[in-house]
């Protein structure tokens, strides 16, 4: 049986990468955004809430293994700063 590199054509994954690069064209950054909030909405009525927590914590578990403990701590340090800076603009237009 002849390989995919034989066929001329690409996996399954490669045409899927594709795809979603050409939609993403199509849509533009606002559109892409909104068609990935309506998925994720619409993922978090179907699993209901326990679900949808388990998927974020099992989410957050396999960052923290990608990022390592000195990567996870510095992310953490990223989004500190980020709320106290929104804090500060907060703060400043009342």
């Amino acid at each position: 049986m002849a390989s995919n590199e034989d066929k001329g054509s690409m996996s399954v994954r490669e045409a899927g990468q594709k795809g979603g690069e050409i939609r993403k064209e199509q849509l533009g950054p606002e559109g892409y955004s909104e068609m990935g909030k309506k998925g994720g909405e619409a993922r978090k009525e179907e699993l209901g809430p326990e679900g949808y927590s388990k998927l974020g914590k099992q989410g957050g578990e396999a960052r923290k293994e990608e990022l390592g403990p000195e990567g996870y701590s510095e992310l953490g340090k990223q989004g500190g700063q980020r709320v106290r800076e929104l804090i500060e603009k907060g703060k400043q237009s009342e």
